[in-house]
């Protein structure tokens, strides 16, 4: 395994800023965030450390050099819109940006896209899967004939109001991704695993390793804390955020050396990247750069 961390947690640095930065600390690896440049729709999204809409030859050599340069490899580009949101428009351009996020993957050699399924948030399952027959199968051709694989987190995009009552990714469950891999019927699709979200979601995040273990095309080390008080006052049909906070690896209820033990016993030995998404160390340059010291750590005790 090479360990690395999500690039959207340097926002505000250039590619070749935040490759410093990763290089400077000893990560392996980044995988790097390819938003359309413009304003986020929410934290963590927008941020365009590489600018696909602009790729040409020489850029892209450009990006090659400065990562062999630094000795930090890119696991892959990060995209995580909503490509099944309910607006046809939002959605046209959506999957019209992913498209392209997957033109550049290949002509970098990266031939890995991280990102999601989306979910149209007021529709049931049953009628999203419908929808993803609809409209997943051109990506994932297209994927294919760029020799390019895609891993969906396993992100509910469900925390607020705002993306209530049935979230904006439908990617969640292991009888979904059953549904979801039958239906697409293409080894070009798997995983970004991330046990974060299946604890707060009170599921067994080792088991599903074992069963899907041939999906798992990288990992996400995020840790979430369950605040017991907080969910026994409000219960499991609250906001999310209302009872569970993301924190760094460590801090909170994952247990991740049981979860790197059974990642090794599958044989994953892909790419696994840090998630930073705990607010406590958001207040400033310093204390970003303290969660990825912090971080890789505490990680590195169960990856070398």
């Amino acid at each position: 395994m090479k360990l690395g961390f999500v690039s959207a947690i340097l926002a505000d640095k250039s590619f070749e800023e935040m490759m410093d930065i990763a290089g400077e600390l000893g990560y392996g690896c980044v995988e790097v965030a390819c938003w359309p440049k413009g304003k986020a729709d929410r934290r963590y999204a927008g941020v365009t450390h590489i600018d696909v809409e602009t790729l040409d030859d020489e850029k892209a050599e450009h990006i090659l050099e400065y990562a062999r340069k630094r000795k930090v490899e890119i696991s892959s580009l990060a995209y995580y819109p909503n490509p099944m949101d309910g607006n046809p428009e939002v959605r046209e351009k959506t999957v019209m940006h992913l498209k392209k996020v997957i033109d550049a993957s290949a002509k970098l050699g990266i031939n890995l896209v991280t990102t999601f399924i989306g979910r149209d948030q007021t529709k049931t399952v049953e009628e999203n899967l419908e929808l993803f027959k609809e409209i997943w199968p051109p990506i994932i051709r297209q994927a294919e004939e760029n020799g390019v694989r895609i891993a969906i987190e396993n992100c509910p995009m469900l925390f607020g109001p705002d993306q209530w009552p049935g979230g904006q990714n439908l990617f969640t469950t292991p009888r979904i991704w059953r549904e979801i891999f039958r239906l697409a019927d293409s080894e070009n699709l798997g995983i970004n695993y991330d046990p974060s979200h299946m604890v707060w979601q009170m599921m067994d995040y080792l088991d599903p390793l074992y069963e899907f273990s041939d999906r798992i095309f990288h990992v996400h080390f995020k840790d979430t804390k369950i605040h017991r008080d907080k969910l026994n006052d409000t219960g499991v049909l609250a906001f999310p955020l209302d009872f569970m906070s993301p924190k760094l690896p460590g801090f909170g209820d994952v247990d991740f050396g049981a979860f790197v033990s059974t990642l090794n016993e599958i044989g994953f030995e892909g790419y696994s990247c840090i998630e930073i998404e705990d607010r406590a160390f958001e207040g400033s340059e310093e204390r970003v750069l303290d969660s990825l010291k912090i971080s890789k750590r505490y990680l590195e005790q169960f990856v070398i």
